[in-house]
């Protein structure tokens, strides 16, 4: 039975991490060989108790997924449930109206489901519904989704980005895009006002955020997604001011966008596939901040600080494609000398 290669800590201890069920599930001991047999036994015995397990509850699985929506309404973000809400009415269709305990094959149900969203859409929504279970006091089954496919480059390359601020002048939505090259989020975007952009001080105040709610609405949030995310961010694009200077007549609490974050993302994507740029959205834009600090040479902490993440982990696996992207433009570089070189030489020795 596989199970991971175990890793040997510092104590000289081996090592496991096993998932199961949506569990992790440590495991150690002294020699490596030991440590894989606990580990196969461990897995071996979760399989045997999934087959004995009979749900019992007459509930069908869109009862589940609404009480476990109940019990977090009052605490989660209003776009979670909102999330929440629309897999609940969209996915898992065939079995949604069934009772719990008569599903038998959830691979099926997953393999039905995979033809029908792309492979992200269903991760999220098995992760849900395997949390509802766990809610209900059931053990997920274990169950093979699709492979995540990596998304084309999300992100605009700094000649890229230099382009799109030329396109974007004069749009309705140049300053809240401007605002996404500059580290926003979609959600604080949408609730920035123009009091919150200081033209004197050249400073851009980044508090709170509107997420969309249950019903559709625009919900105002007073915290941002975490503590990192209220800070003062300098106006790093001239663009952005003239902008907000020749913006129609306002008042210091108006919106700077009045759309939802849905709209602002199709107008950024329209603006770019109508110019030959990739398709970023406003994350995209976002991500484009990052990009263009890493080849300016800011550092992770530099970087971090001014698009208001949490720690290390995002901008590390932001700074460690870009750097591997360099790492491949490198080695193209590199072959195509090589290969310059060689063509060189063999025309040299057909002239000989």
């Amino acid at each position: 039975m596989k199970v991971p290669e175990p890793r040997k800590l510092k104590s000289g201890t081996w090592f496991i991490q096993l998932r199961l069920g949506g569990e992790s599930i440590p495991v150690s001991a002294l020699t490596r060989s030991d440590c894989i047999k606990q580990a196969q036994l461990i897995k071996a015995q979760h399989r045997a108790d999934q087959r004995e397990i009979k749900y019992k509850t007459d509930k069908t699985v869109r009862d589940l997924m609404t009480d476990y929506i109940d019990s977090i309404r009052k605490t989660a973000s209003p776009s979670t449930v909102r999330g929440y809400v629309t897999i609940r009415d969209n996915r898992f269709a065939s079995i949604a109206d069934k009772p719990f305990d008569k599903i038998k094959n959830w691979q099926r149900v997953i393999d039905t489901e995979s033809d029908l969203a792309s492979a992200k859409t269903l991760k999220n929504a098995w992760g849900f519904l395997r949390t509802a279970m766990r809610h209900a006091g059931m053990m997920p089954p274990d169950v093979r989704l699709p492979q995540l496919v990596p998304p084309d480059k999300p992100w605009l390359e700094p000649d890229e980005v230099l382009r799109f601020v030329e396109l974007v002048r004069g749009q309705s939505f140049e300053i809240p895009a401007l605002l996404a090259l500059h580290g926003l989020r979609r959600s604080e975007i949408l609730a920035l006002t123009y009091g919150k952009i200081d033209l004197a001080a050249n400073t851009i105040t980044v508090h709170g955020a509107a997420v969309m709610g249950e019903d559709n609405v625009l919900v105002h949030k007073p915290t941002n997604k975490n503590v990192s995310s209220h800070r003062i961010v300098p106006i790093m694009i001239p663009a952005l001011a003239d902008a907000t200077r020749s913006a129609p007549p306002h008042q210091p609490d108006d919106p700077i966008y009045t759309s939802n974050a849905n709209t602002l993302c199709a107008q950024i994507n329209r603006l770019c596939r109508n110019n030959g740029l990739p398709q970023v959205g406003v994350h995209g834009l976002r991500h484009s901040f990052a990009s263009l600090a890493f080849h300016l040479g800011l550092t992770e902490q530099e970087t971090m600080e001014l698009g208001g993440w949490a720690d290390y982990n995002t901008m590390r696996k932001i700074y460690t494609h870009l750097a591997a992207a360099d790492r491949l433009k490198s080695q193209n570089k590199m072959a195509a000398f090589f290969e310059a070189n060689a063509n060189q030489d063999a025309k040299q020795t057909e002239n000989d």
